[in-house]
């Protein structure tokens, strides 16, 4: 770099230990790596080698990825400029991956940068050091896949001899010497859950039941401290109950399951008759049974805030019009949704998340069931709404976000998604109707000279200041006017707000900024 000494050759020390069993000693694995470090580098200094002051350290890092604080520290600082030499214990310390290694040393020699290793001879810059590397490396990683392996056949021997292998402690159960020991009180709760669930042929309203009751999920903490559960059941966290065959006494593991050494909870005859029930719901659901059901949103729709939007309807002129509606908060607060136009949205998104081989599901009616299988909750918004699922999609997701807008149409509110193209039509009866008669005001100006507005106005019986606002919306620039009656106007332009808009610049240009075009 200009301005920099070419003998000197700044190093920088990067250590790593994949797990943090015994990093609170006062001097660990992590200092013992950079000590030899700082040695190797020392003996080098008649090279012009010198220790930068920064630490790079990435203690209960694993090596099988690049995703590690102190490694990217210091990708950064050689990016910078900042360094010459990356000065490890062993190879291994700073990758256990031919692909990071191959991506790490692209990085060194872009930056005319390289690594040494204390414990192992070689030169990155010859051809013969960087098949050494990879000798090493590749033995590396066949040694972390072996453990793996070796790891995951552990287990499933394990659970095969019915043994517990840790994770979250079921519902019911506590740990004991790294054994499952049932819980009474816990079980009497577990043993409900099933009964309930068979008398009522619902989790939904299960979940409902058991929140009246106030009956919660136990509280837990992890070890970090942080503390969980002391909260209404789930739906999602009912059927991981209902489905688990833990309560059965066995242990399941890739798709089989195998005698425990735990004492069960239920008895397999009330365990079968909740999965036969679970199976026939969801066939249900696929079949479209119960489509009657006037909300099949009710009790899972929720505002931003978190109150529980409830079902509702009002009638006008022998018209029902049902809605969702928040339970809390002040008038101006509330959030109130056309119930026709939120399941529409919902049940697109459905008919999206659950394609089928035979396209039976693109017909796939928003029935109570179809809806009860399938989504935890709805959480709406004035500006989307995100559709929390029971299951997680083929990337993991277990939600989806909507892009949606409250807007007036007529003396209707809709709930509506702005248009992806231009090519979508809104047509707004209310609204093209006002551009009607915006021009016809400005005709009747242009054509009687001589009266006045007020006299204009009264001819068209109308009160001078609406005459004055029509005037005022007439001189919109032309292509603001022909979106409006061909429909392509910003979904949140409606009449009431184009009539209130005051102060409406005169540069067409600026009209069209002001209005959203």
């Amino acid at each position: 770099m200009p301005g920099t000494d070419p003998t000197r050759r700044r190093c920088a020390i990067y250590t790593r230990k994949s797990t943090e069993d015994g990093l609170e000693q006062e001097f660990n694995s992590l200092d013992a790596q950079r000590a030899a470090c700082a040695a190797y580098i020392e003996s080098q200094r008649h090279e012009g080698w010198t220790l930068v002051p920064e630490h790079y350290d990435d203690g209960g890092y694993s090596g099988g990825n690049m995703e590690r604080p102190g490694l990217s520290h210091i990708m950064v600082d050689i990016r910078a400029g900042k360094i010459d030499v990356i000065v490890v214990y062993k190879v291994d310390r700073l990758t256990r991956s031919l692909a990071d290694f191959a991506r790490i040393i692209e990085i060194l020699d872009d930056n005319d940068a390289s690594f040494v290793s204390v414990t192992q001879a070689f030169n990155t810059t010859s051809s013969m050091g960087r098949l050494t590397l990879n000798v090493l490396l590749s033995f590396a990683q066949f040694e972390r896949e072996i453990t793996s392996e070796r790891i995951r056949d552990k287990i499933a021997a394990s659970k095969a001899r019915g043994m517990w292998m840790g994770g979250v402690v079921p519902l019911g159960y506590v740990v004991e010497d790294r054994h499952l020991v049932v819980d009474q009180r816990q079980a009497v709760t577990v043993r409900n859950i099933f009964t309930r669930y068979l008398t009522l042929g619902s989790v939904s309203a299960l979940a409902m039941q058991l929140e009246e009751r106030g009956v919660k999920s136990p509280q837990r903490r992890s070890r970090g401290g942080r503390i969980s559960g002391d909260v209404p059941f789930s739906r999602g966290a009912l059927y991981t109950i209902l489905k688990n065959r833990t309560y059965l006494g066995e242990v399941a593991h890739k798709g089989k399951s195998y005698c425990g050494e735990h004492d069960a909870i239920m008895d397999r005859q009330a365990f079968e008759a909740a999965a036969e029930l679970l199976s026939q719901n969801r066939a249900n659901t696929i079949n479209g049974l119960n489509a009657d059901h006037p909300s099949p949103l009710a009790g899972m729709i929720y505002d931003a805030s978190g109150s529980r939007m409830l079902a509702d309807h009002a009638c006008k002129r022998g018209k029902r019009y049902r809605y969702y509606a928040s339970a809390n908060g002040n008038k101006r607060q509330k959030l109130r949704v056309p119930a026709g136009d939120l399941e529409g949205i919902v049940l697109a998104q459905l008919r999206k998340r659950y394609p089928d081989a035979k396209g039976e599901n693109a017909n796939l009616p928003l029935t109570r069931r179809a809806v009860l299988d399938r989504v935890e909750k709805v959480i709406v918004s004035k500006v989307g709404l995100e559709i929390q699922f029971l299951d997680e999609d083929a990337f993991g997701n277990r939600s989806q976000k909507v892009e949606v807008q409250l807007a007036r149409r007529g003396k209707e509110v809709k709930l509506v998604e702005p248009p992806q193209n231009a090519s979508i039509v809104h047509r707004d009866r209310s609204l093209i109707k006002l551009v009607v008669k915006a021009y016809m005001a400005r005709h009747a100006l242009e054509n009687n000279e001589g009266a006045s507005l007020a006299e204009l106005a009264q001819a068209k019986g109308l009160s001078s200041n609406y005459f004055r606002v029509l005037l005022r919306i007439s001189y919109l620039a032309p292509d603001i006017m022909t979106a409006i009656v061909e429909g392509r106007q910003p979904v949140h332009l409606n009449r009431q707000k184009l009539a209130r808009a005051t102060g409406l610049p005169t540069e067409w240009q600026d009209q069209r900024k002001a209005l959203g075009f």
